[in-house]
């Protein structure tokens, strides 16, 4: 299968290089300077994934409002923002619109976003395999933690924690043998990713903060050493 790939990005050079990345990889790519052309190709036919800019011409936030729109035409499909914009709040914004992932231009090479994509994809394809199964088998329930792994969704204590998909398939490593040690090696795996020990390192730094945003009492995830990292049940 052939999947349909729309980028919403400005900048000539940036979208001619990313949309030439992206058809090497066997993608069909279709490519848009502004938010008003991208949203009317959407209206017309929906792509498989949407990949957008937060800054669009002269929206300074033109891609989190077409994000928005986006989501009204689909729930579900993949959204990935791309984009200079690396500040903590324009991240959890980004996510909380509905975004799949957050990714900045000064860290993702042409080499590297297709494997992000491609990861994405198949998540895509596991997903609609899942959905023949029961609903609650998506379901975990540990201790104030609720992971919704059709969704990719993580509660604590009823709220949603904004994770990335990186930041989401690292906790849910944790999470499924509750106490039991991960290694660094185990948690890149898990995120389906090729990281330093350090990268793995500032994901749980940021996977905790975002619970702490939620509960400043937030302890479950215990550092071990030399070792890795468990989860601990409240």
């Amino acid at each position: 299968m052939i999947y349909t790939v729309a980028l919403v990005e400005d900048d000539d050079s940036l979208r001619a290089n990313y949309s030439q990345a992206l058809e090497r990889e066997g993608y069909r790519v279709q490519s848009y300077p502004d938010r008003p052309r991208a949203l009317a190709a959407f209206k017309n036919s929906l792509p498989d994934l949407a990949i957008l800019d937060v800054m669009l011409q002269d929206e300074m936030e033109g891609g989190f409002d077409l994000c928005r729109e986006l989501r009204q035409l689909s729930p579900t499909i993949p959204i990935i923002f791309l984009t200079a914009r690396d500040s903590d709040l324009d991240r959890v914004s980004g996510l909380r619109l509905g975004a799949w992932d957050y990714l900045t231009k000064d860290t993702t090479t042409l080499d590297f976003l297709p494997i992000r994509i491609s990861a994405l994809f198949k998540i895509v394809e596991s997903l609609k395999g899942e959905l023949h199964s029961e609903k609650n088998d998506h379901i975990t329930h540990v201790g104030s933690l609720q992971i919704n792994e059709e969704r990719k969704q993580v509660f604590w204590q009823e709220h949603l924690i904004p994770l990335t998909l990186t930041e989401f398939w690292i906790l849910h490593s944790l999470v499924r043998i509750p106490g039991h040690v991960k290694s660094h090696e185990q948690l890149m795996e898990a995120a389906n990713a090729v990281v330093t020990n350090n990268a793995i390192t500032a994901h749980i730094r940021r996977i905790r903060d975002k619970f702490r945003e939620m509960d400043a009492d937030f302890d479950s995830i215990r550092t071990e050493y030399g070792m890795g990292y468990r989860w601990l049940t409240d």
